[in-house]
């Protein structure tokens, strides 16, 4: 791929995630050809995190993916397994609604259609991570940590613990829910706070004659929270195993994994409240999955500060929610459109070599589409929150309908091209 051109902007990211990759990946791909951005990554850990769950692609975040360049990879190397629709179960009782995302003809959704995609966030970032090193113009740099950054009329410089100092026109905190960014920088007064629901998952490795009640993908919900059952990989010879409980604040700001006896006590909680099944499968899987790993989920507060003249603050560093089905395609769509915000700004001559009007431009079309998320996420804090008898037999009704009401917004959703919408700007 070509290089950094010499009138290209220097653009400096906190975040080595799949935020902060595609984010590069879009930056280069929606630049004018004769001003290539010189992009510099920098990721506080030592190697690019690969721990986590298997998170849902949806077809809009498949489309992104496959602008970027990193689909064709993630493909080629197997990754994910192919999801043509996902279950709705009661685990007392039967099936209750499905989603669907094979479209009219079975081929996906949108032209050309996408199905969607259950991969291990590992498998996702590495395909991102392989597109990365295609691009000369992008680098990452890991082990990391920014102690001050401060901003003037012209620049961005970060200061980093072993005494490296750098400078940019344009810093993107894509660093995360826990941002240094907006910690230190854009917004230090707006904390992030637990949510009072935690994800505790696993891997169970099973044998080709396991029966399971699912086809792809399943959403089981009980009185006392939600369990994801899933195939990550087109093998099938592991299920994915998700908890999302009520639980009191754990004490730690990231995810990790539980070990000896943390771990068994763990799967005790997970069986305490998902072991009264009906349907056969699902003691067995929570007793054969391994390397059970502990995420509790931080939120920010709905409304806050995404950007300075010279900072800007994307995906989960500008609005955490909890997850609602689509939260990484959304930080895709980010990623994309603020890239063609700023590309647009070029275009335009720098006007005032201010780009402060391509920030407000972004928040202008974004700020809408995100505040929407995040009430739907607020409804998914309340479903997988601990409820009686009652509570939990008004919530197999209400979810049914739930999903048909909102079906044409998500559809819509998956179908939209960002790449190509009119950004008004």
């Amino acid at each position: 791929m070509a290089p950094a051109s010499p009138e290209g902007l220097n653009i400096l990211i906190l975040g080595g995630g799949i935020a902060g990759l595609t984010t590069a990946l879009a930056l280069t791909k929606f630049a004018p050809k004769d001003q290539i951005p010189r992009i510099k990554i920098f990721e506080v850990r030592p190697i690019p995190a690969t721990i986590g769950g298997a998170v849902n692609l949806t077809p809009n975040a498949l489309r992104l993916l496959d602008h970027l360049g990193a689909l064709p990879i993630i493909r080629e190397r197997d990754y994910g397994h192919t999801i043509d629709f996902l279950e709705v179960f009661d685990i007392y009782s039967t099936r209750l609604a499905t989603s669907d995302f094979s479209g009219p003809e079975g081929k996906g959704v949108g032209n050309p259609p996408y199905k969607a995609l259950r991969i291990t966030r590992g498998d996702a970032l590495k395909g991102v991570l392989s597109t990365l090193e295609q691009h000369e113009n992008i680098t990452l740099t890991c082990g990391k940590k920014t102690i001050d950054m401060n901003e003037s009329a012209d620049k961005v410089t970060l200061t980093f613990e072993d005494g490296e100092v750098v400078s940019g026109d344009l810093l993107m905190g894509c660093d995360g829910i826990h941002s240094v960014t907006r910690n230190k920088h854009v917004e230090p007064e707006r904390k992030e706070t637990y949510s009072g629901v935690a994800n505790a998952f696993g891997f169970a490795p099973i044998e080709k004659d396991f029966a399971v009640h699912f086809d792809c993908t399943a959403i089981n919900f009980a009185r006392r929270g939600m369990l994801l059952t899933s195939y990550h990989n087109s093998a099938k010879d592991s299920v994915y195993i998700g908890a999302v409980m009520q639980v009191p604040d754990i004490g730690s700001r990231d995810g990790w994994k539980a070990k000896g006896a943390e771990a068994e006590k763990t799967r005790e909680e997970i069986l305490s409240r998902f072991g009264d099944s009906n349907i056969p499968c699902i003691v067995p899987l929570i007793k054969k999955a391994e390397d059970f790993f502990l995420w509790p989920i931080f939120t920010l507060s709905k409304h806050g500060k995404w950007a300075t003249d010279r900072v800007m603050l994307l995906g989960d560093a500008a609005h955490a929610m909890p997850p609602q089905g689509e939260s990484t395609g959304i930080v895709f769509e980010d990623t994309v459109l603020f890239s063609r915000c700023l590309t647009r700004w070029i275009e335009k001559g720098k006007p005032g070599n201010n780009m402060k009007e391509a920030f407000d431009a972004y928040e202008k079309l974004r700020r809408g589409r995100i505040e929407a998320a995040f009430e739907e996420s607020k409804d998914v804090v309340r479903t997988v929150s601990d409820a009686g008898w009652l509570g939990h037999k008004i919530k197999t009704y209400v979810i049914p309908w739930f999903l048909w009401f909102t079906s044409g917004t998500r559809q819509k959703h998956f179908i939209e091209d960002v790449t190509t919408v009119d950004i008004g700007y």
